[in-house]
């Protein structure tokens, strides 16, 4: 088995602790951010709606900004304010407010939890992060936490990256920090350390910590609440006293969370030597070539032919212009006769290679590919009838291909 943390990674002192709880919390009294999902779980009286208020907040936030949320969940609380609104609103509907956003599968596997919460459970959200975690799709351990805490006073602690980064720092954890081993110990840590009086407070001041002071470069130091207790803040105040084994490597070999021998501390990274993450693998590359349909509409304004995608895998469900995967060395020649096969399906009649306009090519980064477009246009005379055997597709003019659920990527094309 391998060896238990010593004492000085954890916090084991339980008047460390409640210094670390109150210092925390009045700084977040004084300092938190004015943000709508705030408002709405401090005011909102029914803990239902509470609950349902935290938890779309919670889900826009995954892998996504702040300033990019705030508008997308005001639209969404407006459109759909309770839960039961929610689950009679169609996907179509939910993919075209979430447009945009990114990691389209969250709005999807949101709306099937509303259905579920409706029709199995009597239109009650569960209270507890064990029964969060269980029986809502979509919702995992950190989601359930910080909906527990916040909505239903649980005192459960929670671990998000922004909490990764202050509890590797608070104690100079340096083993990766993405390790199931590693998680587990901040996840302990985090239960230990919430409050018990305010858990979705305490929670709360933790990310905003993570999110405004604790940054990954050039933290703010200066102003941290909880810099007397951090162990990264006081060695690279003091440096390393030798002999005595200092807290990162702990004069054990087999710690599980000092920083490994082959990545020493770096006196000039202060703080930012934790945390560490296992290096990032490269993204997929993929080339796809895309083709503008275009076509006079009846009341003269051109329109344009957009398909539906596959109901799951990437961007599923959402609308796009008809797109084929190419080879990344495959020759121009033999790419546009590609697409142009392609495109014969949908239009139940040849298309000439030659008859596609090269526009030019779009660059778009999801988080694990790199995809290239390479653009094509063709106008078309006369009508089109689209094989209804195929994919759904229609013709929308610019304002409703705006209006549509459509990927970011496909509004750059």
């Amino acid at each position: 088995a391998p060896a238990p943390p010593p004492a000085r990674h954890l916090f084991s002192d339980p008047a460390e602790v409640e210094a670390l709880r109150r210092n925390l919390l009045a700084w977040y009294d004084r300092c938190k951010r004015d943000l709508p999902w705030r408002a709405l779980a401090a005011t909102e009286p029914d803990a239902d709606r509470r609950g349902y208020a935290v938890w779309v907040s919670e889900i826009m936030l995954q892998q996504t900004q702040v300033a990019t949320v705030i508008d997308y969940y005001n639209r969404w609380m407006q459109k759909w304010p309770t839960l039961q609104a929610l689950a009679q609103a169609s996907l179509e509907e939910v993919n075209e407010l979430w447009a945009g956003l990114g990691y389209y599968s969250r709005g999807k596997r949101l709306q099937e939890a509303a259905r579920k919460v409706v029709s199995e459970l009597a239109g009650r959200m569960p209270r507890t992060a064990e029964d969060l975690q269980k029986l809502l799709p979509g919702v995992g351990r950190y989601t359930a936490g910080a909906i527990a805490s916040i909505s239903y006073g649980q005192a459960t602690g929670v671990v998000d990256g922004n909490v990764i980064r202050v509890l590797c720092r608070l104690r100079c954890i340096g083993a990766d920090s993405s390790s199931p081993a590693v998680i587990d110990r901040l996840w302990d840590m985090a239960n230990v350390l919430v409050d018990r009086s305010r858990p979705g407070d305490f929670n709360q001041a933790l990310m905003e910590l993570g999110a405004t002071v604790c940054v990954p470069k050039a933290p703010l130091c200066g102003e941290c609440p909880a810099k007397q207790h951090c162990q990264a803040w006081r060695r690279k105040l003091f440096g390393k006293k030798k002999p005595v084994p200092d807290v990162e490597d702990c004069g054990v070999g087999d710690c599980p969370l000092c920083p490994p021998a082959t990545e020493p501390w770096d006196s000039s990274l202060g703080v930012t030597n934790f945390p560490r993450k296992a290096a990032k693998k490269p993204p997929r590359v993929m080339r796809t070539a895309t083709c503008v349909l275009e076509r006079r509409g009846c009341h003269g304004a051109p329109e344009y032919l957009i398909v539906q995608r596959p109901s799951s895998g990437l961007l599923a469900g959402l609308w796009e212009f008809p797109s084929l995967p190419v080879a990344q060395d495959l020759q121009e020649e033999k790419e546009r006769e590609e697409l142009a096969h392609h495109l014969q399906a949908w239009m139940g009649r040849p298309v000439a290679a030659k008859g596609l306009q090269f526009m030019g090519e779009v660059i778009h980064i999801f988080s694990h590919i790199h995809q290239t477009y390479v653009v094509y246009s063709l106008h078309l005379d006369g009508d089109v009838t689209l094989d209804p055997a195929l994919s759904p597709s229609r013709w929308v003019t610019e304002d409703e291909f705006h209006a549509s659920a459509v990927s970011t990527a496909m509004k750059k094309v």
